[in-house]
């Protein structure tokens, strides 16, 4: 599985310590914690899911506690269980300080992962793959793409520099797709083209500029039926896409319908945390 490059791990971190931390650091562990103190912790997961986020959380550990030692139980992409300890660690009063960073990187992204796996399981044995979108906490996109990896899901582009989407606002700019078409074939050679259509006129509109992909957006069932006909008798080549409102409780039926890829904002966007606590011992 394609992980997160380590620089990438380390400035998030960065970042998210300075954002907690502060000036003055963790002022009660400074204060109530003597410096000679040696703590031993374990990660121990309060609920059933899947993991994810073990090298953030022991990036986190390291970067307050560079002495620290680590070590990771149960690897990214493993389910876990209620109760399970999925990490150790053992250092000096450090490990307080980092403990909350630690724990929000990996209840976040275990929660993607354990989001993902469930809409991935519930599509099992049919067509289509589940993709993520855009929707993820700025600056964390990475990881929250590896988090979806981990969940069994597939990203999406990563950005707006690495596929053309034509979506319903460049509609309004942009009427011949042909035309726009050729500018995306001419201008960036190789890089995929996904047109979205919210109707039958603008998916046949779209078939006209030969896409990779289009994009049925937040259509009703019979539409999404007709379309994907459509697509299939007139350009077989072209893959579809449904997303809009897919939920857990949608996401079979529109499975059934036989695209090949159902975009799913929830997964990022609005993924429960996995509850982690971290148990000390002195």
């Amino acid at each position: 599985m394609r992980t997160v490059p380590r620089g990438e791990i380390r400035d998030a971190v960065r970042r998210a310590l300075a954002e907690d931390l502060g000036r003055r650091g963790d002022v009660t562990t400074l204060l109530f914690v003597p410096k000679s103190a040696r703590v031993t912790a374990r990660v121990v997961a309060k609920g059933e899911g899947v993991l994810c986020g073990t090298e953030v959380a022991a990036e986190a550990f390291r970067q307050v506690e560079p002495r620290s030692r680590v070590r990771i139980l149960v690897r990214d992409g493993r389910p876990v269980r209620q109760g399970q300890a999925v990490m150790e660690v053992a250092g000096g009063r450090g490990i307080l300080s980092a403990e909350r960073t630690a724990l929000n990187f990996l209840q976040h992204l275990s929660g993607i992962a354990t989001t993902t796996s469930e809409y991935v399981r519930r599509v099992r044995g049919l067509r289509p793959r589940i993709y993520d979108t855009r929707k993820t906490v700025p600056g964390l996109r990475a990881l929250a793409k590896y988090a979806v990896r981990c969940g069994g899901g597939r990203n999406h582009r990563m950005g707006l520099h690495d596929a053309v989407l034509l979506k319903d606002n460049h509609w309004a700019c942009q009427g011949d797709m042909r035309s726009a078409a050729a500018a995306v074939r001419r201008k960036h050679p190789g890089m995929a083209l996904e047109i979205e259509a919210a109707d039958l006129p603008q998916v046949r509109l779209a078939l006209e500029a030969r896409p990779d992909i289009i994009l049925l957006d937040n259509m009703a069932p019979a539409a999404l039926k007709a379309a994907i006909r459509l697509v299939r008798s007139t350009r077989p080549s072209t893959q579809v896409e449904i997303s809009g409102g897919v939920s857990l409780a949608t996401v079979r039926s529109l499975a059934k319908l036989g695209p090949d890829r159902i975009s799913v904002g929830r997964i990022t966007h609005s993924a429960p945390a996995l509850d982690l606590s971290l148990e000390l011992s002195w």
